[in-house]
């Protein structure tokens, strides 16, 4: 199983083969959901032959690759905002084999309110709380069932200027290339008066990501992100949306939904599009605070859906 909870609740599970993230937010199949009380499950036993849970810590994250199963899938939770989160979103790319099978999961995370205040943790099939840990299950699937991972991003670049940063990390003293010419960023955007709930978004060999603004001081010029942005990458902010919540909704109806085996979805659309009490078709799941498809996303609802093979 793959839990996502309170921290209060996953530290009284007895041992079992399960993963757990903290979160408090939720897209269940009654709509989207604050709950302390209860945890969301996602039972993928129908479909494993057989699961192996592991941890990693920064050292030994790079070598998830290697533990792969044959034919399956993994399914990785990162305690938010730890020295984990930071390394895996940096250097994901480079994992060796990262890319030979599907690798899904979420950053875990707490409630808005106790960001700075509470630590996110990730629970490895027992009730002990790691705080900079990963955990994961590798699930191998039987010989007639494939794993496949999708992603459902309503972003694309806008035609606005160029930005180029001139290093790697989840924030920025301003330093950047805009249009060619060196720039700070926080400037760039109080003076452009930009939306900070789209994103910057990069092309990533044919894939849009985004990379979603978590706060923008330009008083001190200062802009953090939700995830990294990488030196030499070309960043566009995302175009406008319109109405965020008409065009979520619209994009989630129209999206497949079969044989859907786990799906999440990351907080700031459930922040902007307001889906408190709202559903979301066929993908339930928890709110994370970064979503993992191969790499860490923003702004980005993610899901694993596994059909029979001939």
């Amino acid at each position: 199983m793959l839990l996502a909870g309170d921290e209060t609740l996953l530290s009284t599970l007895p041992p079992g083969k399960w993963i757990g993230g903290t979160s408090v937010n939720f897209i269940a199949e009654n709509g989207g959901a604050m709950d302390r009380e209860r945890i969301f499950v996602t039972d993928i036993t129908a479909h494993a032959a057989s699961v192996v849970v592991r941890k990693y810590d920064v050292k030994s994250l790079s070598g998830i690759g290697a533990d792969y199963p044959a034919n399956g899938f993994t399914v990785l939770i990162v305690p938010g905002m730890s020295a984990a989160h930071e390394a895996f979103a940096k250097d994901v790319q480079n994992y060796p084999g990262v890319f030979n099978s599907p690798l899904i999961g979420w950053i875990s995370g707490v409630a808005l309110s106790e960001i700075g205040k509470r630590a996110p943790k990730s629970f490895a099939g027992n009730e002990v709380a790691l705080g900079n840990e990963a955990v994961a299950m590798h699930v191998t699937l039987p010989a007639a069932e494939a794993a496949h991972i999708d992603i459902i991003n309503l972003f694309k670049q806008g035609d606005g200027d160029s930005i180029v940063f001139e290093a790697d990390g989840f924030g920025t003293s301003g330093e950047c290339r805009i249009q060619g010419k060196a720039a700070n960023l926080a400037a760039y955007i109080a003076k452009h008066q930009i939306d900070t709930k789209l994103p910057l978004v990069a092309n990533y060999n044919g894939a849009l990501i985004n990379v979603s603004i978590q706060a923008c001081d330009a008083e001190k010029g200062t802009v953090s992100f939700y995830a990294p942005v990488f030196k030499g990458i070309e960043y566009k902010f995302a175009a406008p949306l319109g109405d965020y919540a008409s065009t979520f909704a619209d994009t989630v109806g129209h999206a497949a939904g079969a044989n859907v085996a786990f799906s999440c979805n990351c907080i700031l659309n459930y922040a902007y599009a307001g889906l408190e009490g709202k559903k979301t078709g066929s993908f339930v799941g928890p709110i994370t605070f970064g979503e993992v498809a191969y790499m860490l996303l923003n702004q980005t609802l993610a899901y694993l859906s596994i059909a029979k093979v001939a």
